[in-house]
């Protein structure tokens, strides 16, 4: 049956504040700091969307600029948003969903790794961080401190606060929920055995290394690329793992976190003509969004029943097949042609006939060689055998390479 589907290799994570961090979990690594902040001048809430239902809200307020909100009461503290009413722009500074705020650990950035979540318990609301797979225990980083109708100010827990994402000298958009170990621990919570963690070190070129087990792997340099991106991560023992079979929900992930580096992917749009939901994909799921957002803007995914089966593993084909709607997508954002031009004589694989994917990898493999044989070696595609997390790293790479080159050719050539 075709399926067309892509998918994030969002490495799942997990660090516990209450158990050991276990050996498996991965890490991002990336070039990024993080820059303290004035901690009176950002707010987190807890925003209702729904009939008991709250998300995550980060307001920051521009120094010497009208008020961004208002807070009143106590237990829960409740804010009215002053930047509904009126054209914030300039005036505060807003994240929504997880492309705007992450859980930075001991100097790690674990935006791949949970999912902040506001949930209902015990009488307020706790911000929680769960970790995106395993049955690992969550991060709790603050509440409400009490339940009431609107909006809400979260308190943190002690031992965190605000941050904000820098990259060399340049303050980013992106905020941090940020703590170490040591500061959890003076302000009381509880800390099991956890092992040091250090951010993957950045090799004088830019390339993330070190991660021990892609060093013959054929595909070295685009996994390198992938992880200095934020498409991918390595895992907390410094291995990749590039064997590893990619889900269905993690390739829509990685896609549009892909999409995300060419321009501003909005996770929070209306779709402009009516959607049908999966029924096995719950909104509240960590990827229920971007899967949402891809079925909207670029995907044509589908069962007969109407399921997306997001934890199954994707095929090559299907993989392939992603990856020419994104590249069609990028296009059209960029003002370029939707044709994809054959930059290069396409491979004549040997066992792709009859298969429903046949043109599609044909097409690909014509178009700056993202379609290319198992390991790069002989004519073999395989059309139906799983995606691995290295050839899903490197196939994403060289899409985005392709669409941003053609894009600066046409750049050049209209000057």
């Amino acid at each position: 049956m075709k399926l067309n589907l892509p998918l994030k290799l969002a490495t799942l994570a997990t660090v516990t504040l209450s158990s050991v961090l276990p050996f498996n979990t991965p890490v991002k690594a990336s070039g990024f700091q993080e820059t303290a902040v004035e901690q009176t001048k950002v707010i987190a809430i807890a925003r209702p969307y729904g009939e008991g239902k709250y998300d995550l809200l980060v307001i920051e307020q521009i120094p010497g600029k009208r008020e961004c909100w208002a807070e009143t009461g106590a237990n829960p503290v409740l804010v009215e948003p002053l930047l509904l009413n009126y054209d914030f722009t300039g005036i505060c500074r807003r994240s929504t969903d997880s492309n705007g705020y992450s859980i930075r650990l001991d100097g790690n950035d674990l935006g791949l790794n949970y999912l902040l979540r506001v949930v209902p318990r015990d009488g307020e609301l706790v911000l929680v961080g769960t970790p995106r797979a395993g049955n690992y225990s969550e991060i709790v980083l603050g509440s409400t401190k009490g339940l009431a109708s609107g909006f809400m100010k979260i308190i943190l827990n002690p031992g965190w606060q605000f941050t904000k994402r820098s990259y060399e000298g340049k303050i980013l958009g992106h905020f941090y929920f940020s703590a170490t170990q040591t500061a959890l621990a003076s302000g009381g919570q509880t800390t099991g055995t956890v092992p040091t963690q250090t951010p993957n070190p950045v090799a004088n070129n830019g390339s993330t290394t070190l991660l021990a087990d892609i060093n013959t792997n054929v595909y070295k340099n685009n996994i390198e690329k992938a992880v200095s991106m934020g498409l991918v991560a390595g895992f907390e023992d410094n291995t990749f793992r590039p064997q590893q079979n990619v889900t269905r929900e993690q390739l829509i992930s990685m896609a549009v976190d892909a999409i995300g580096t060419v321009y501003k992917v909005d996770l929070e749009a209306q779709p402009k003509r009516d959607m049908i939901p999966f029924k096995d994909v719950d909104g509240s799921r960590w990827s229920a969004k971007k899967i949402k957002w891809a079925q909207w803007n670029f995907m044509n995914i589908g069962n007969p029943n109407n399921t997306l089966q997001p934890t199954e593993p994707i095929t090559r084909a299907e993989l392939i097949d992603t990856m020419r709607r994104m590249a069609i997508h990028l296009k059209n954002q960029l003002n370029l042609p939707r044709e994809l031009q054959q930059t290069q004589q396409p491979v004549q694989f040997s066992d792709i006939s009859g298969s429903w994917a046949e043109g599609v990898i044909t097409q690909m493999s014509g178009y700056c060689g993202i379609a290319t044989a198992i390991d790069e070696k002989g004519t073999k595609f395989a059309p139906d055998s799983k995606a691995t997390r290295d050839y899903t790293a490197a196939v994403m790479v060289r899409v985005l390479e392709c669409v941003k080159a053609e894009a600066k050719q046409a750049n050049a050539t209209i000057k």
